[in-house]
């Protein structure tokens, strides 16, 4: 019996739950071409026994996966990198070239979340974080096509959300596995006008510019799903993804407008976090959201406090 952590999208394509923070809020990925496999995005470390749980639930071998793939190297995307490739001894490791180096000696990346999170937090949500062995990772190059058993994976540059982020195509789905740079839509908020989502400026690196062009990339090749980590697949029907990119160009839009606003406000962050509430609330509810206030925002609040982080962070950036 398939573990319920698994769910199948079709094409070869598995979403795997990876329990990190609540149910459906963080996905890896799994890919089967031919009996080989690659894991798109991993979680953190505390996802590992799942990912193999899946590859044992489908009848693949550890040594049927080729490919690792991080979309970019934020812990709840690429935390478990190292440990899952300890177990995957025919796997190599395809990572943003911005974030190569932090895979194969990720101290820097765990002393940066350290001082944002607390030693018992790190500890809870992400474990140590392990190394991957040089000679098992390469950098991904932008507009690179790689095979998984004769099926091509393209991946391109996709910065604005972070500047190591790569995006993954999949032209059998006619697919793109967007890490965060397509945004956050959780189930939750799914409604008879179909799904929702917001932008994320996670910090450091939030750049609504480059995230703009990101966007308008990625729809250039007139996908029919996207594949995000938080949650999901979307995309259903021919019209959603063009109504969920310009939902998400109007919010970065709104976000950088309430940053302008309070660039030297004296309580800024309690302000953008205010400010951020109000527009995604108010966007839910013309979407149609019946959730209560109070659970909407309870919902949110982790990404309510991230992106007024990250906005603050850009705020602060010397502009060129």
């Amino acid at each position: 019996m398939q573990p319920d952590f698994i769910e199948s999208l079709g094409q070869g394509i598995y979403a795997i739950d990876t329990g990190f923070q609540r149910p459906r809020f963080d996905a890896a990925y799994l890919m089967v071409e031919n009996g080989r496999a690659a894991f798109i995005d991993t979680g953190t470390n505390h996802a590992v026994p799942r990912l193999l749980a899946a590859l044992d639930a489908l009848g693949l071998a550890p040594s049927a996966v080729d490919w690792v793939i991080p979309t970019h190297v934020h812990l709840d995307h690429a935390g478990g990198a190292g440990l899952l490739m300890q177990s995957l001894p025919q796997a190599k490791l395809l990572v943003h070239p911005r974030g190569l180096r932090h895979m194969i000696d990720p101290s820097a990346l765990y002393q940066g979340a350290l001082a944002v999170y607390g030693q018992e937090e790190m500890q809870r949500s992400y474990g140590e974080l392990q190394p991957v062995p040089a000679e098992r990772a390469q950098a991904s190059v932008d507009e690179q096509t790689i095979e998984l058993a004769g099926r091509p994976l393209l991946l391109i540059d996709t910065p604005g959300h972070a500047r190591h982020h790569h995006c993954i195509w999949d032209a059998r789905s006619r697919g793109w596995f967007t890490g965060d740079t397509f945004g956050l839509s959780y189930r939750e908020f799914d409604t008879s006008a179909g799904e929702w989502l917001l932008p994320t400026s996670t910090p450091v690196q939030f750049d609504p510019q480059s995230l703009r062009a990101s966007v308008e990339r990625l729809m250039s090749f007139d996908p029919q799903a996207m594949y995000l980590t938080h949650f999901g697949r979307i995309g259903f029907n021919k019209q959603d993804l063009p109504r969920l990119a310009a939902l998400l160009l109007a919010q970065v839009d709104e976000m950088v407008a309430l940053g302008l606003k309070l660039r030297d406000a004296a309580e800024r962050h309690r302000q953008l976090m205010d400010g951020l509430r109000a527009i995604y609330l108010r966007s839910l509810q013309e979407h149609g959201c019946q959730l209560p206030e109070q659970q909407l925002t309870a919902l949110l609040s982790m990404d309510i406090e991230l992106n007024a982080q990250g906005l603050a962070v850009w705020l602060d950036k010397p502009k060129a």
